[in-house]
Order: C-alpha cells, then structure tokens, then sequence
C-alpha cells in the first residue's frame, strides 16, 4: 500500500506532513511511501533524508498522487491535487471544515475518504493524534517570543548599578494549550504574569504556572465548560461584566496575548478598542485569533499595525514560524493516526468505523455519507 507526502501549496505554508523520522515509521507499517521532491525543504528536511529513510523521491505532484492510497497533507489540497488523487484513497490533513466546505465537497465528490485532523474527539486514546495541541503548544510560545521582540523594554527585572528595570506585565486572554505556554513562555522570561479564561478549571492550571487568574466568579462562569473542555458562549450579562474586570486590568498590562476561538464561529471580541486606547504607548498585542476574525476589532490578518500607541499582531500561522519543530510534531500526530487504520500484519486499510476517532474526524467518503 502506497503513502504519498506532497509539498504544500497554500501561501506561506512552511510545514510538511512527514519527517525522515516517521517516515522509517511508516515503513514499518509495510508501506511505500512516496515524497514530492523538495516537500521538506521549507521545514530543513532534505530530499536525501527522505530517501535515507526509505522513501522514493517523484518530481511532481502527479507523480506522487497517481496511485496513493493514503495521502497526508498539513493543509488541504487544492482542486488539481483533488483531481490528482484516485478514488478510495484516504486524505488526512487540517482540512478547516467550518470554512473550506468546498474542499471538503470536492473531496466527496472525487470519492476521497478524507478525515479533518482538527475534528479529533478530545479523549485520551487520540492525545497522541491531537494536532490542535501539538501545534497550539509551539504558537503559544512564539506569540510571546515574537512579542518580546516587538516590545522596546526588557522583559524581566533587572536591577543594575544605574537603577532597576521593572519587569514587564503580561496577560493572556484564553488559556488552552496555547495560553498555557503562552503563560510558561512569558513567566520564564521574567514576566508578571496574569490570564483570564471563562473555563473554570484553568484557574488552577494558570496558578500553578505561577500566574494570577483574572475572572467574574460567578455561577455563570462555574458552568462555563462544555464536556468536549471547550469554552461555551457567555451570556451578554456576564460579557459585560467580565469586560469592566479586563477593561481596569488591560490598561496595566504591556503585552496582551489572545488566543480565544469557537471552533465554527467568528472570534469573540476580547479587546475592545477602548481598552486598546487605554493602554499604555509601546504596549503589545498578539491576537492569535486574528484569522477568524480577531480577539479585537482592530486586529488583521497576517499584518502588524500600530494603532493609538500599541502594536497589534494578527499571525495566522505561528507553528509555521517554527516549521521543523511543527513538522515534527505534526508528523507524530499523523503516523498516530494512520496506525489506527492500517492493519499492522498485512499493511492494508482497515478503517473501524464505529471507532469514536475515526466517526469524529471523517467529513468525507464515510459509509453513512455513501463513500
């Protein structure tokens, strides 16, 4: 059974889906595996380690895709891949299904089995499998990175001869995998460091990292936490008060870092423009969400701007910014999968459809949906 890597496509996607690491892996699963020349190259993975490991280098995505019967993207494919890739073949990728529906129907209607790696179930067999976390885990830390150095002071205090420097005030809106190293990141610089999240056991989480949790305690905000741990809509009531809270805190703060998403939904405004003119000049934003909309209404994607003072950030993919650590990681998550639906004594496809993971992740080819 033939695996099939090819180089991305999408603007500025550094990423690949397979390291030389795990494609020896996948080899041990039994398989072929074929990489698209130069796939690697924006992630430091040379062709030569690819072959090393044991895959065959084709020059072309025509190549690679002819008769792949699993395909592994970081993104998903783009209309000539689609009409690339046969009929029965699998695809697994971060295929953004709240957005990309036509991708995702195209995939249908080319007979694709296509599994959107962000739809994993949150449980504790596919922690292994979960991209949201791996790739979330390296944004947090680079959004504090990149905001250090877009910040004109230093970050922790230091006391010299000529005078002490107070260390920097950090906030984090949002604390998930990305807000947690967000909050290390921000603390192993020197950072003071507070977080706010409407998920009460995060709480705990932000304390132990040894930073200060900023919230409206109210019975709202104790059953703020859907089954799934994410964060369900807030009323208008609780918004508003949780708004006043922010607004006396943000205007203390030097760097903000926003990292709140509804899978599915516009991101939630957390930063308002007010709070963005009360704030000191020289202070930082780094809207994490600004993809999806934005944390703040000033927020754009992909761009750095200055407004009233402040610069704001709008990165729409921090893991790319660390593209051979992302890869990896990446890689992992996806060989993980991809063990759970290959008989390890033959090498074939054995999709177990009653499988959570699998019922979780498919959006396209199921049974149910006529694939």
């Amino acid at each position: 059974m033939r695996l099939a890597i090819v180089r991305e496509k999408r603007a500025g996607e550094t990423r690949v889906a397979a390291t030389p690491e795990s494609i020896k892996k996948f080899k041990g699963l039994g398989l072929d595996v074929t990489v698209q020349a130069g796939a690697g190259e924006a992630a430091r993975f040379a062709d030569a380690d690819y072959q090393a490991a044991g895959a065959a280098i084709l020059p072309d995505a025509a190549g690679v895709l002819a008769d792949a019967d699993i395909v592994l993207k970081v993104r998903g494919p783009e209309a000539d891949e689609i009409a690339l890739m046969k009929k029965g073949a699998v695809l697994a990728a971060l295929l953004a299904p709240h957005s990309e529906q036509d991708t995702i129907a195209a995939l249908g209607g080319a007979g694709v089995t296509a599994f959107a790696m962000e739809l994993l179930p949150r449980i504790s067999r596919a922690q292994a499998m979960d991209v949201l976390s791996s790739q979330a885990n390296l944004a947090g830390y680079k959004a504090v990175i990149d905001a250090a150095a877009q910040f004109g002071r230093a970050m922790p205090m230091m006391m010299t001869a000529a005078g002490t420097i107070a260390p920097a005030r950090v906030l984090v809106m949002g604390v998930g995998v990305a807000g947690l190293q967000a909050i290390a990141t921000a603390r192993r610089l020197g950072a003071i460091v507070s977080a706010t999240d409407v998920r009460p056991a995060t709480k705990e989480q932000v304390e132990s990292l040894g930073g200060t949790f900023v919230a409206v305690m109210d019975e709202e905000f104790q059953n703020a936490q859907t089954a799934g741990g994410y964060a369900k809509p807030m009323s208008e009531e609780y918004q508003k008060k949780q708004a006043a809270l922010i607004a006396e805190t943000i205007r203390k703060q030097d760097i903000v870092i926003t990292t709140a998403l509804i899978p599915g939904r516009k991101a939630p405004i957390l930063v308002s423009e007010e709070m963005i003119k009360s704030m000191k000049s020289g202070s930082v934003i780094v809207d994490l969400a600004a993809g999806a909309g934005g944390n703040t209404p000033l927020s754009e994607a992909d761009r750095t701007i200055e407004a009233f003072g402040v610069t704001i950030m709008g990165p729409t993919n921090l893991p790319g910014a660390l593209a051979t650590d992302a890869s990896s990681l990446y890689a992992r998550n996806l060989f993980n999968f991809v063990s759970l639906i290959v008989d390890k004594k033959t090498g074939a496809l054995a999709i177990d459809w009653n499988d959570e993971i699998i019922k979780g992740a498919v959006v396209a080819g199921a049974p149910a949906a006529g694939g």
